[in-house]
């Protein structure tokens, strides 16, 4: 099942869940940040916390996950091949509200709309079992865009704003949020602003691939129609999200930033020294939407059609942007002493013993999330106890041989030897791919090995391929077994990929 190195320090320091959003040298943001957070800073290394990148590599390859649910391929079709395919990929970014995980959970307003999407879709499409899966992708901001276009997501759902640059390079669905201003906020460091025209000569670090960009410099173009100084505009790294450029300008680093404004609102409670300047915004009108892909009709008609039901103003809109915007008790909650120290003990047993027995401790961690939401105290009716929900009978088989299971570490320390033995013993032909033995690992985890091994069998005298779960074994899984075990692949096949796709990226970051 391959090893992940360094999982406690690439997913336990917690931001929003897994990854803590290392600032350069300067800043180091410990946790969400809460009132009265303090971020020690020197000024004299701004640099080193602003990087330059002038230069944008284009979007990644997805390379490095599963080609059984299609992450490697280039793919551009519409809603019919994604149904075939029987999985949406969205793209989505990385931060405190849109997008993140917590204690092992996905949150966020995006999360959310996508989880509703998915559940609305197959319900439209009277799909039951045999789901259309929708499976996201973390990115950064600068590679939503040109991974959609290059056939590398179906989906870019983050918080865009509709844009005539961005117009020409992909469509957009009907709005999720109208009449949004991009606004200026200031902090303790910030000359006196009357008005926007004070902003001429300023230097504002803001993303290129920001909508942000696009309208400073056009302010800035007016600024030299009047015989003023343009705007210096100083592009940041794509992983700085607004909150992050908030924190900046409170803690004075900054003396400016430009974000959304319903996001501004929302910081101003967190961070106590910025302030929203609604009167001068260098955008208004605003809307926000999902994109996809030019060519894509059918996609945009499913989307425009769940938009119309789920957008800010309808029930499910209002609920979930009140969840995470008007109510700060979320956010606190997140970095509670307790579950943070609970969480990083759960991922340190997950690399350990996930490095002992070869099983990636990301996808321990997918498993732990299914089977208990990494709740020890958890048991269930058939006598499964803890977070890997492994029965005291299996644990003590002369196979596994781990005692008192009560206890977190021996807990996953039994889940884990007894996931490698289902995959050593059951699924160790060199016939089978790596990604299909973890797939049918994980089915007989839930469903047995032997009820597995006859699925296969029963796909071969179909005519399906016994070495392959999706779209084969699953199929027949589906139809003698029903959707339990089919969801449970799924659901921890999504996780996983998530989970990778996030401590990726906090490790590009720490290396950068």
């Amino acid at each position: 099942m391959g090893t992940s190195p360094r999982l406690g320090q690439r997913l336990g320091r917690r931001s929003t869940g897994f990854a803590c959003c290392c600032l350069g040298l300067a800043i180091v943001i410990l946790g969400c940040p809460r009132q009265g957070s303090v971020v020690e800073v020197v000024e004299e290394e701004v640099d080193a916390v602003i990087p330059d990148i002038s230069e944008n590599p284009g979007p990644r390859e997805l390379s490095s996950f599963d080609p059984e649910v299609g992450l490697a391929e280039r793919w551009t079709g519409d809603l019919d091949g994604m149904v075939e395919r029987e999985f949406i990929r969205a793209l989505v970014v990385y931060n405190k509200t849109q997008y993140f995980i917590d204690q092992g959970a996905q949150r966020g307003v995006t999360y959310e709309g996508l989880k509703e999407f998915e559940s609305w879709l197959n319900k439209r499409l009277d799909r039951r079992t045999l789901r259309v899966e929708v499976v996201i992708l973390p990115v950064e901001r600068d590679e939503l865009i040109p991974a959609l276009v290059a056939g590398l997501g179906d989906l870019a759902a983050a918080n865009l704003t509709v844009t005539s640059d961005r117009s020409e390079q992909v469509d957009f669905s009907d709005p999720l949020l109208r009449d949004v201003a991009e606004v200026v906020v200031t902090g303790p460091e910030t000359p006196p602003l009357a008005d926007l025209d004070d902003l001429a000569g300023m230097m504002i670090h803001v993303r290129r691939s920001s909508s942000y960009w696009e309208s400073l410099g056009r302010l800035s173009e007016t600024f030299e129609g009047k015989g003023l100084d343009p705007i210096r505009l100083e592009p940041v790294a794509e992983y700085l999200e607004d909150e992050d450029l908030l924190e900046m300008v409170n803690a004075g680093l900054l003396p400016v930033a430009v974000v959304d404004s319903h996001k501004a609102v929302f910081w101003a409670h967190v961070f106590s020294s910025i302030v929203v300047r609604e009167d001068l915004a260098v955008r208004t009108g605003g809307e926000i939407a999902w994109a996809f892909r030019k060519g894509s009709p059918q996609l945009a008609e499913m989307v425009n059609s769940f938009v119309r039901g789920h957008k800010k103003g309808t029930l499910f809109g209002n609920v979930v942007l009140k969840r995470y915007f008007n109510n700060l008790e979320w956010i606190r909650n997140l970095d509670a002493d307790n579950g943070s120290e609970r969480f990083q003990q759960t991922v340190g047993h997950f690399e350990s013993y996930g490095e002992r027995y070869g099983v990636d401790p990301l996808l321990l961690a997918a498993v732990g999330y299914q089977e208990s939401h990494l709740d020890q105290s958890k048991r269930s009716h058939a006598g499964a106890v803890g977070v890997m929900q492994i029965t005291p009978a299996t644990a003590a088989d002369p196979n596994v041989g781990i005692s008192d299971i009560g206890k977190l570490e021996n807990n996953i320390h039994a889940g884990t030897k007894y996931l490698a033995f289902l995959r050593d013993r059951y699924f160790s032909e060199p016939e089978i791919e790596d990604h299909n033995r973890n797939f049918f690992t994980l089915a007989a985890y839930n469903a047995g090995p032997a009820r597995v091994r006859r699925l296969r069998a029963e796909a071969a005298e179909s005519g399906l391929d016994p070495n392959v779960w999706y779209r084969n074994v699953e199929i027949v899984a589906a139809k003698r077994v029903g959707s339990e075990t089919v969801r449970y692949v799924s659901n921890i096949t999504k996780y996983w990929i998530a989970y990778r796709m996030v401590a990726d990226r906090q490790e590009r970051i720490e290396n950068q």
